[in-house]
C-alpha cells in the first residue's frame, strides 16, 4: 500500500510578539524632613499622583533641626556611593526638606549637604511659602507666623493651632504652577544678591525632579 504523502504547505513561524517599551527604572527619592505633618502630607500627595517615581519620606524633627536633618541625609548618600556601580539605589536622589526660619545652624547644614551629594528642598522661612506658591505669586518678605496665617487665609482647612495640613490632593494640581513661581522667586533672590533670601524655595526643584522620573519610567504607549 502506497504511503500517505503529508501535506508540507510552507509554514510561516509563529510572530514573535513586541513588547511595549517598558521606560527606564523607576528612580527612588528619599526624603528627609523636619515637618511631622504637612511636609509628610503633601510628598503623600505627590507619590499618589506620580506613581512611576519610587518616593519614601523619613522625618526628623526636634533639635539640631536643620542641622540633624542634614546628618541623617548625608548618612544616607553615603550608603548609595558603597553600592555596587549596577546596583539599582546608584540612582537614588537624597533630598534634605527644611526651612531658614531663625535655625541659627541653616548655612552649615547646606555645606554639609552640597559636600555629601544631598540635594536640598529649603525654604525661607518656611514650608508654607511653597504650598502658597500653588494659589498665587507672592513675593513679600515674612515671618513664619505671618507665611502660615496668610496661607490659613488662602487655605481655610489650614489651621495653624491645628495639626497644619491642607488639602494636598488639591493643591498638587497645580504643582508645575507652583514651580514656575518658585523658579522666578530664586531668579529675584539670584539678582538681588541674596540666592538664599526671604522669599524663596527650591521645593520645586524636587517636584519637577520627581515629575521627570516618573515620566521617564512610564511604559509608553
Amino acid at each position: 500500500m502506497p504511503r500517505r504523502r503529508r501535506n508540507l504547505k510552507h509554514r510561516e513561524p509563529p510572530r514573535l510578539k513586541r513588547r511595549p517599551h517598558q521606560g527606564e527604572p523607576k528612580r527612588r527619592f528619599v526624603l528627609f524632613c523636619e515637618g511631622r505633618n504637612t511636609e509628610p502630607a503633601y510628598f503623600k500627595a505627590i507619590r499618589s499622583v506620580y506613581r512611576n517615581a519610587l518616593i519614601s519620606v523619613e522625618t526628623h524633627g526636634g533639635a539640631g533641626v536643620p542641622r540633624t536633618i542634614a546628618e541623617k541625609a548625608a548618612e544616607e548618600a553615603g550608603k548609595n556611593r558603597r553600592r555596587k556601580k549596577d546596583s539599582f539605589e546608584k540612582d537614588d536622589q537624597v533630598w534634605a526638606v527644611f526651612d531658614r526660619d531663625e535655625h541659627p545652624r541653616f548655612d552649615e547644614a547646606v555645606r554639609l549637604c552640597e559636600a555629601s551629594g544631598v540635594r536640598v528642598a529649603r525654604s525661607n522661612p518656611c514650608f508654607e511659602l511653597w504650598l502658597i506658591l500653588h494659589e498665587r505669586d507672592y513675593d513679600r518678605p515674612q515671618n513664619r507666623r505671618d507665611m502660615q496665617r496668610k496661607l490659613e487665609r488662602l487655605r481655610p482647612e489650614y489651621e495653624i493651632n491645628g495639626d497644619k495640613t491642607p488639602d494636598c490632593a488639591d493643591l498638587v494640581t497645580r504643582v508645575e504652577e507652583a514651580e514656575r513661581r518658585g523658579e522666578e522667586l530664586l531668579r529675584k533672590r539670584k539678582e538681588g544678591g541674596d540666592p538664599y533670601g526671604n522669599p524663596s524655595t527650591t521645593v520645586g526643584r524636587l517636584t519637577r525632579a520627581i515629575r521627570e522620573a516618573s515620566d521617564a519610567a512610564s511604559p509608553a504607549e
